[in-house]
């Protein structure tokens, strides 16, 4: 099933849930989460030619290749193929618990291709899911839930956490200015909107605790 899927839908074509709610912020997020915050990439390769060698990796042993099938999944996003993309997370998802080296990042990359495809209560879901996979008080979580929640129009949640980013670090959060630096990965567009929860931190910064 799998193979006629994917053939079908990539090769010959070009879970919504309810809002959930998060614990309030903590007063700092220092930790590291360097198992969830990085790329699934097996192969180099972009485009069709890391579909086909994607392809055969799964095809050749599908009950190991659960990172090649991450990569597609996030291929499949990247394409326009967000049902397609939904479907192969879902099916890594399947086979990969909490203890699993890969479940963080898969977590954490699906919940970025979900707002990129203008999904952002779903992303919201998938890092939600991941903050309280673990006692620890990530770095990504504030700015990231900031975004999320502001694009859902849950704006006042969004300022709390913006301030838990400027309490943990000030000289870094207090302004926009650092941001490319600080956000990398973030198009210009989501850099531009958490700027908007910024400016509404700025014109009334909620107090600790």
């Amino acid at each position: 099933m799998l193979r006629t899927v994917l053939l079908a839908a990539l090769l010959l074509a070009p879970l919504a849930a309810g809002a959930q709610s998060l614990p309030k912020p903590a007063e700092f997020y220092f930790d590291e989460d360097a198992s969830a915050l990085r790329p699934i990439e097996v192969v180099r390769e972009s485009g069709d030619a890391a579909v086909q060698r994607l392809l055969k990796v799964i095809e050749r042993r599908p009950d190991s290749a659960d990172a090649e099938r991450l990569q597609l999944a996030h291929v499949a996003f990247a394409g326009g193929r967000a049902e397609l993309g939904r479907r192969l997370y879902a099916e890594a998802q399947a086979r990969i618990d909490r203890n699993h080296a890969l479940w963080r990042a898969l977590k954490w990359n699906w919940g970025w291709d979900l707002y990129r495809a203008g999904d952002a209560q779903g992303a919201f879901e998938q890092w939600r899911e991941l903050a309280l996979a673990r006692g620890i008080n990530a770095s990504w979580m504030p700015p990231t839930f900031a975004l999320a929640l502001w694009t859902l129009g849950r704006k006042d949640e969004a300022v709390q956490w913006y301030a838990a980013a400027v309490r943990t670090e000030p000289a870094q959060w207090s302004t926009p200015a650092r941001y490319a630096a600080l956000l990398p990965h973030w198009r210009d567009e989501e850099r531009a909107t958490l700027a908007e929860v910024q400016r509404a931190w700025a014109a009334n910064p909620p107090a600790w605790p």
